[in-house]
């Protein structure tokens, strides 16, 4: 995928000497990250914010930009590229600073309370504070094992769907049994621009763990020979001129058959893996970060946690659950960032402050 530049990120760091001194850095730039930026915004707090992926977005963008959403407050339905450029567009007057295409390696707390941040591209960091918005941490998609299949990767074998117009008018394969190869396999047989030429899915039973609508579709395109579903387990690769021309599939009745393919498609899901978060001294429960209710601050004081990678009793892992945690955390830090200030709470209908640093102004009503 190849996100248009967006003014709220326009703002990379400069080179400098020494640490960039800061009051905040924001680890994972994803929907919770990105409204972390504003609600630190609001209490006037200027964010740094890192993330491995080159763009912003996070797993909104990397794995479903064009699936649809439709739990976000007041919006209907909307995709997840839309969901971040709309984020974007709302932190534009924080002007936020974005380290993309690099990984935290390195957090030491100093004893003065503020922390020494290092990341995968030597970009060191002083922070007062951190906030830890990383979905699931560092997450790869499970790998078909076929020998001789990985040579192709990213050519013609495919994890994930970053741009869906190179599978139109191709011979495809989807590979899995969940939400993810059931949506992309809907998404190829219907007609629109990104249709491909001949869809066939294949999993490893005929049971499903995607939503019952999607499985009696996929069932009824079948029946009306719109596309095929074959029950059997990948055990080979044909390859013919150095291109990947078939899969071997062998069958519950003990029958290998070739499958003919242009491109594969496989969604075997993700395994998630916290990477260096895991050695930062922080409350882990089951690959998960633990935090208080309050402000959802870690064991550690001053690093916070908010989205997915974190747990608490009651946690529910979704987007808008996030954004309430996101203005929690930002209150929380408050104290470690302005510690001789009482910071009140403001709304930004009425606040003329609050319009002030939105950019905006004050309405007059009779």
């Amino acid at each position: 995928m190849d996100p248009k530049p967006n003014p709220a990120i326009a703002h990379t760091a400069a080179s400098h000497d020494g640490p960039i001194e800061t009051d905040a850095v924001i680890v994972g730039a994803g929907p919770v990250g990105l409204f972390q930026v504003f609600e630190l915004g609001l209490l006037e707090v200027k964010a740094h914010i890192i993330d491995s992926l080159g763009y912003p977005g996070g797993q909104c963008i990397e794995l479903y930009p064009d699936k649809p959403i439709y739990d976000i407050p007041a919006v209907p339905m909307c995709t997840g590229k839309e969901l971040t450029d709309s984020l974007l567009k709302q932190i534009e007057p924080f002007n936020a600073t974005f380290h993309l295409g690099q990984e935290v390696t390195l957090v030491a707390k100093r004893e003065d309370g503020r922390f020494d941040l290092e990341t995968s591209r030597g970009t060191r960091f002083l922070t007062k504070t951190i906030f830890i918005a990383g979905g699931v941490g560092s997450f790869q998609p499970r790998l078909l094992k076929v020998e001789g299949l990985d040579a192709f990767n990213d050519t013609q074998v495919h994890y994930r769907v970053r741009n869906p117009g190179q599978f139109a008018g191709k011979h495809l394969v989807i590979i899995g049994g969940g939400d993810s190869a059931l949506d992309w396999t809907l998404n190829f047989v219907q007609e629109g621009p990104h249709q491909a030429e001949s869809v066939i899915l294949i999993h490893r039973r005929d049971g499903f763990r995607a939503a019952p609508a999607s499985v009696a579709k996929m069932r009824d395109l079948c029946a009306a020979y719109e596309m095929q579903f074959i029950v059997g387990q990948v055990s080979g690769c044909e390859v013919s001129d150095e291109r990947l021309t078939g899969l071997k599939v062998t069958g519950s009745d003990g029958v290998t058959r070739l499958v003919p393919l242009d491109m594969l498609l496989v969604f075997f899901g993700l395994s998630p893996k916290l990477g260096p978060i895991a050695e930062w001294g922080l409350g882990i429960e089951r690959k998960q970060v633990t935090v208080d209710t309050e402000k959802f601050e870690t064991t550690v004081p001053g690093i916070f946690a908010v989205g997915d990678i974190n747990t608490y009793p009651g946690k529910k892992k979704l987007i808008l659950s996030g954004f309430h945690e996101a203005a929690l955390a930002a209150f929380g830090a408050a104290p470690y960032i302005f510690p001789n200030n009482r910071i009140h709470l403001q709304y930004t209908t009425t606040s003329p402050k609050l319009h002030k640093v939105l950019g905006v102004e004050t309405p007059v009503f009779d």
